[in-house]
């Protein structure tokens, strides 16, 4: 699992790591039934605190995204994802609004908003990297 964290960078480490793995499941790089490593190895393969990756591991479990058993170990959720619901679309709608209120302060039109959207969704679809401007 290739993940690329920023340890000086403003976004906190667990929620860099918690992004990029469900990225990898959005790419299709991470597979419902694939196997994550252990907390202690992933810790340590990156060089950050293992109470850090026992942390976004838990919420990634509460979310659906993860199972974890005591004698397999972690995997990405072997049944798949549950389709958004009425309350997943309440929570992106949370997510989404002070973005967009940020958009909007800094004179972002909706179809500049809405056209890079398109183009963040479309370079997870095809595998293409990062962040680029």
């Amino acid at each position: 699992m290739f993940l690329e964290l920023d340890m000086a960078g403003d976004k906190p480490i667990y929620v860099q790591l918690k992004e990029q793995i469900i990225e990898g499941i959005a790419r299709g790089s991470l597979r419902p039934g694939d196997d994550l490593p252990s907390v202690r190895a992933l810790a340590a393969d990156i060089g950050i605190n293992l109470h850090t990756v026992n942390k976004v591991y838990q919420q990634l479990r509460q979310e659906g995204y993860i199972q974890i058993h005591r004698s397999r170990g972690v995997m990405i959720h072997p049944d798949g994802f549950l389709k958004a619901d009425k309350t997943y679309r309440t929570n992106l709608k949370a997510t989404l609004r002070p973005l967009i209120a940020e958009a909007i302060v800094h004179d972002f039109s909706a179809e500049e908003f809405a056209r890079l959207s398109q183009e963040v969704y479309e370079q997870i679809l095809t595998k293409e990297g990062g962040e680029d401007e």
